[in-house]
């Protein structure tokens, strides 16, 4: 049986931290790898900080928390989309106003490293099944009740029940059985469901909850600050499941106003009935200026505004040019795929797939499309920046190897294809652009079927071809969960291979992360092999305030974590 180990405090540590310190001090692993696994297997940040100080001699590198101060009222220009359930959100922006009210069992800073929030700590099992979370004391809900174990145990049955819609279901694959509804569809096929496995979910007590996996997860916590997962109020469906009409939760901050497309305001609560730390602003402003990109930069400079949520690439020297201006950047795994739906003709032809990958010059489109700000992509969606990233060999633009494709697909005088962008982002719209000449070099003749964001977020998983954003996650595993792995629901390319799951999987449960490089080796391959997408490229994100607003950062996923941010 094996001796379970304990920190000097008593608390449990998990038995791969002592392999973990030896592979530091052996210099098989760097600094941020270590920071990384040694947090999401319940060490606190300041420990592992500690740790890694003390075996590289550089003592304990902590890093250094802003000063605070208080007050001011922030107003920041942002798009405003409906924000009725947060397990269902699709887009950053509507979470940044809801975790103000709503908050997450755990919190990924800009340093990719998960601290304990609403859960005050969690253990894993050595065979990393079982996750056990303890839950903070003493939280209240903004109407007064008592947050617990009931509340999470709500949140993850929500979220892996298929009525409910939620991407999360992705994320927590291990929690779910596939099971056969008892109906086909119209070509016969037997429709399969994912349902939470009975007993996946349990309350120990009052404050601790369990997670009981049908196969081992590494990354269980960085899931869990996914932006759909805030947890909700026990009654949340109950009372008209509605954040944006009955908002309550157990953040700083009450929702005063709320108008989609318009405005959201929101009010600082009494100190005295938050849990936390007092937070520094009284007041956060979002304002929508609408489709035209010109106009928060406008509103910046003309000082209705204090920040911007994002920058174009094209408004980075026009914000240089104003006084007082202060520019942030994160380097993120943000990116945006042409992807094919594999059900649908002529994408159910690999060939046809791999002459759409072949054609792109990828070190090229960087350039064309985003002046270099990020880094070249490889068509399997995992990044240089993700801890499990393993290189594969480049991919080289061949228009030869793409019109041999096409003509053994029976398409020897080339093909017509539309695709569907999002006219909101302009940086896409050049990316297809670039990519729609390398496409004609090779007779792939595509037409750019540019629609308004509204209009194009209601398809965005629908049609057979279409150019999708996807914003940064600290692994390159949550990626694959969310986008790739057999049914789940933003599946948008309909991929289904069984070889993927399961080796995904393998790659999901191991713990030694130059052994989850070489398993990532098998996932990338099977992607980039079958040819689902076509990647853009990787980017750095942008954006901009006025320098008196003190102690902000830039996050990789634009999530804003205003706590400390006060307005000079």
């Amino acid at each position: 049986m094996t001796k379970e180990l304990k920190d000097e405090s008593g608390k449990r540590v998990h038995s791969y931290i002592p392999e973990l310190c030896e592979q530091l001090r052996q210099k098989k692993i760097g600094r941020r790898d270590f920071l990384y696994t040694a947090t999401m297997l319940g060490v606190s940040a300041g420990a592992a900080y500690a740790m890694a100080g003390k075996i590289m001699g550089q003592g304990a590198v902590v890093p250094k928390a802003a000063a605070q101060g208080k007050g001011g009222n922030l107003r920041c220009g942002m798009r405003l989309q409906e924000m009725t359930d947060p397990a269902t959100f699709d887009w950053v922006p509507k979470s940044n106003v809801a975790r103000q009210i709503t908050e997450y069992l755990v919190r990924t800073g800009a340093d990719n490293i998960t601290r304990p929030y609403l859960a005050e700590s969690w253990e894993a099992s050595d065979d990393l099944k079982t996750w056990t979370f303890k839950l903070r004391k003493g939280v209240k809900w903004s109407n007064g009740d008592d947050f617990g174990a009931d509340d999470v145990v709500y949140n993850f049955e929500r979220w892996t029940d298929p009525a409910t819609g939620s991407s999360n279901i992705g994320l927590f694959a291990a929690m779910v059985d596939t099971i056969d509804t008892g109906k086909k569809d119209d070509n016969g096929k037997a429709i399969m469901e994912k349902r939470m496995t009975s007993g996946a979910v349990e309350k120990i007590d009052d404050h601790t909850v369990r997670l009981n996996l049908n196969s081992a997860v590494l990354s269980i916590p960085e899931n869990l600050y996914n932006y759909p997962t805030a947890i909700v109020h026990r009654r949340f469906s109950e009372e008209g499941g509605d954040l944006s009409k009955n908002p309550v939760g157990t953040g700083p901050y009450r929702l005063a106003k709320f108008a989609v497309g318009e405005e959201a305001v929101l009010v600082k609560r009494d100190p005295r009935e938050y849990w936390g730390e007092e937070v520094s602003l009284d007041q956060i402003r979002y304002i929508d200026f609408g489709d035209d990109a010109s106009a928060p930069v406008a509103a910046l400079a003309s000082n209705q505004v204090d920040m911007v949520y994002e920058l174009q690439v094209s408004q980075i020297d026009v914000i240089k040019r104003i006084p007082g201006m202060v520019l942030h950047q994160a380097v993120t795994a943000q990116t945006a795929v042409a992807r094919m739906q594999v059900d649908q003709e002529p994408f159910t032809d690999r060939k046809v797939r791999q002459a759409v990958q072949a054609c792109i010059d990828h070190d090229s489109l960087l350039e064309l499309a985003y002046r270099g700000f990020g880094a070249p992509a490889e068509d399997h969606h995992v990044s240089p920046i993700h801890p499990e990233y393993f290189k594969l060999p480049e991919q080289k633009q061949d228009i030869a190897k793409a019109k041999a494709l096409l003509a053994e697909a029976g398409h020897p005088n080339g093909i017509q294809l539309k695709i569907d962008l999002n006219a909101n982002v302009a940086w896409e719209i050049a990316a297809a652009q670039a990519m729609r000449e390398m496409w004609l070099k090779a007779g792939i003749d595509v037409q750019l079927n540019v629609l308004p964001g509204a209009q194009f977020w209601g398809i965005w998983d629908k049609t057979p071809f279409g150019l999708t954003s996807w914003t940064h996650r600290p692994l390159g595993v949550m990626v694959m969960n969310l986008a790739y792995r057999s049914g789940v629901p933003w599946n948008e390319s309909h991929y289904d291979s069984a070889e993927f799951d399961a080796a995904l999987d393998d790659a999901s449960g191991t713990l030694d992360v130059n052994e989850r490089r070489k398993k990532m080796e098998k996932v990338q391959s099977i992607l980039r092999g079958d040819a689902v997408i076509s990647q853009t490229l990787w980017r750095s994100v942008f954006n901009a305030a006025h320098e008196r607003v003190k102690n902000y950062q830039t996050h990789p996923t634009f999530y804003h974590q205003l706590d400390k941010v006060r307005i000079a």
